[in-house]
């Protein structure tokens, strides 16, 4: 498995932005390929600051239609697979999410770092019946978040957030989610408080 991961690895860089999108359709589907992804972002932005924006859309798209394929499968009666698959009250607990945070339930995970169980709340959306278009929104504006973070921590940081990433990963990740849901929250309190002001 780690030659693969090694030649993985390799094959994405030199690809560079389809190299990408692959290996995130790859790790967003039914191969797990934790912080691979994440890396290469970095080191691809590191190496080509200019193409920070195509790299980022890059991996996002892979992750899209990774995410895709489960959240399909899943609506098409992968109810008795998953409930094998899973532990006892793990898929009703992901449901109830659902039906109480609608697709915050989605996003919240898909920003964070692994062992996240994000695919298990793709597979839920599935289930959940989320409808394709609010599915696909929300997992292309919270990893497209996530990677435009990681694309801007290697423009200003360069070969120091590479390796962050490879010794800290988790934890630098960790902290971008705080950062992106603090913005994203700060938002949301602004725009609420300027359409009261309207009203």
């Amino acid at each position: 498995m780690r030659a693969f991961l090694a030649w993985l690895y390799g094959a994405a860089l030199a690809l560079g932005g389809p190299g990408l999108f692959v290996v995130a359709a790859l790790d967003s589907s039914f191969i797990s390929l934790p912080q691979i992804n994440d890396l290469l972002v970095v080191l691809m932005v590191t190496q080509n600051k200019a193409l920070m924006l195509y790299y980022a859309a890059m991996a996002t798209l892979g992750s899209v239609v990774g995410c895709y394929v489960i959240y399909y499968l899943a609506g098409k009666g992968g109810e008795a697979f998953l409930r094998r698959r899973t532990r006892a009250g793990a898929l009703e607990r992901t449901l109830a999410l659902y039906r109480r945070h609608g697709l915050l339930a989605l996003m919240v995970p898909a920003l964070l770092p692994p062992p996240a169980p994000f695919k298990l709340f793709v597979l839920g959306a599935g289930l959940a019946g989320v409808r394709p278009l609010p599915f696909v929104t929300a997992i292309a504006v919270a990893r497209g978040a996530r990677y435009l973070a990681l694309g801007v921590l290697a423009i200003y940081f360069g070969d120091a957030a590479l390796e962050l990433m490879r010794t800290r990963g988790r934890e630098v990740a960790l902290w971008l989610v705080a950062a992106i849901l603090l913005g994203a929250l700060t938002w949301w309190w602004l725009g609420r408080r300027r359409r009261a002001r309207e009203a």
